[in-house]
């Protein structure tokens, strides 16, 4: 159900911690306080369920409370589209607003992704809202709703005979074709600019949880992973804020997606792909390669990888709706694992580090972003 490996390799600074600097933070949240329906999403304090599973404090970022689409990924493209938008009209980037940008003539630009679900909803919204094209590539084991809600706002969805990471090709030959525009989330070799600005850009999220804590701070972390962006300039926000003092930090994968786990189980200092169908329910977690600058950022800093499987998110999933959060598949895993810890193997929390005066953050990272699918797994019996 549950497998943890620790961090051997952490004892090297990654270059990149100081791209995530307290004057990064201040641009990034300047910008999106000028996005037209921005407000930080709600901290949750869980006080009864920190009780039910021993901790001392529970806290949980509720994300499906974001911008409207339910998920954290619109902090990163608003945030990256707006500089490339600035950068091509010719503009300040030190003075970024998204309201100024309403003025201007965008629609000959046209914006190219790669998603399963979430990141490329957020593309498609923040193009239509500026009036430009976008087109998104999708894997064939996207669910019809996702689908859906990407075609509420994008110019064309494909569908791809293939996984998330045969998707990423597609619409990096297609953005090259058509001399597009891709805004990926994912680095590789020779694509690093935009992705490291998404990157910033989810610089926001937890930034907003330390202005709610309100002097407060948590012992552990869980992070949800998939090409590693987001949990990579979270861990880079808190090597900045805490060095060494840094609260302990879990990254956490589908078992049918865990490419980091498995580098890290190689431990050769590399990233490493997984291959296959990479079907988890967890689709926005399900990806097969680690972002470059992810890489860089987390196998020197992250403390522990967690691989579990799809029975775990569901458990979250439900265990959240008790106590009137909805938590979608990819944002309700990390509650399930502290459930099933609690309930079958309580050798998990020795192995994370975990006590009763232990201080806890989640993020549920999406809400119910597939309704349906969502409605299923609250049916099923526990």
């Amino acid at each position: 159900m549950i497998k943890i490996i620790s961090n051997k390799n952490g004892k090297e600074k990654s270059n990149l911690i100081s791209l995530f600097d307290e004057g990064s933070k201040n641009k990034v949240r300047a910008f999106h306080k000028t996005l037209l329906n921005y407000k930080p999403t709600p901290l949750i304090e869980m006080n009864k369920y920190a009780d039910i599973v021993g901790v001392n404090k529970l806290w949980v970022k509720d994300e499906s409370h974001r911008m409207g689409l339910k998920a954290f990924k619109v902090l990163g493209a608003s945030y990256a589209i707006t500089n490339i938008l600035y950068e091509k009209i010719g503009w300040d980037k030190n003075e970024l607003s998204f309201e100024k940008l309403f003025n201007e003539d965008l629609s000959q630009f046209t914006f190219v992704t790669a998603t399963d679900g979430n990141h490329g909803r957020g593309v498609a919204w923040i193009s239509n809202q500026f009036g430009c094209k976008s087109f998104v590539f999708m894997p064939n084991t996207s669910s019809e709703v996702r689908i859906n809600n990407i075609e509420e706002f994008a110019t064309e969805v494909f569908i791809v005979d293939g996984n998330y990471d045969m998707a990423s090709g597609k619409a990096k030959e297609y953005a090259k074709q058509k001399n597009a525009i891709l805004v990926q989330d994912s680095s590789w070799e020779g694509y690093e600019k935009i992705p490291l600005i998404i990157m910033q850009g989810y610089i926001t999220l937890i930034d907003e949880i330390y202005e709610q804590l309100n002097g407060d701070n948590f012992s552990h972390i869980f992070l949800h992973c998939g090409v590693g962006s987001m949990p990579a300039a979270i861990e880079a926000y808190l090597v900045n804020k805490f060095g060494t003092d840094k609260p302990i930090t879990n990254i956490v994968e589908p078992n049918k997606a865990d490419c980091f786990y498995k580098s890290i189980e190689i431990n050769d200092g590399k990233p490493h792909s997984v291959y296959g169908k990479l079907d988890s329910v967890m689709a926005g977690l399900s990806c097969g390669t680690p972002s470059k600058l992810a890489w860089d950022i987390i196998s020197k800093h992250s403390n522990y990888f967690i691989s579990c499987d799809d029975e775990i998110a569901k458990l979250g999933m439900r265990e959240f709706s008790k106590v009137n959060i909805i938590s979608g598949e990819s944002g309700a895993v990390s509650l399930g694992i502290l459930k099933y810890a609690f309930d079958n193997d309580k050798s998990i929390f020795e192995k994370l580090e975990i006590d009763s005066s232990s201080k806890i953050m989640l993020i549920s990272t999406e809400g119910d972003t597939d309704q349906i699918f969502y409605k299923q797994v609250l049916s099923e019996i526990d």
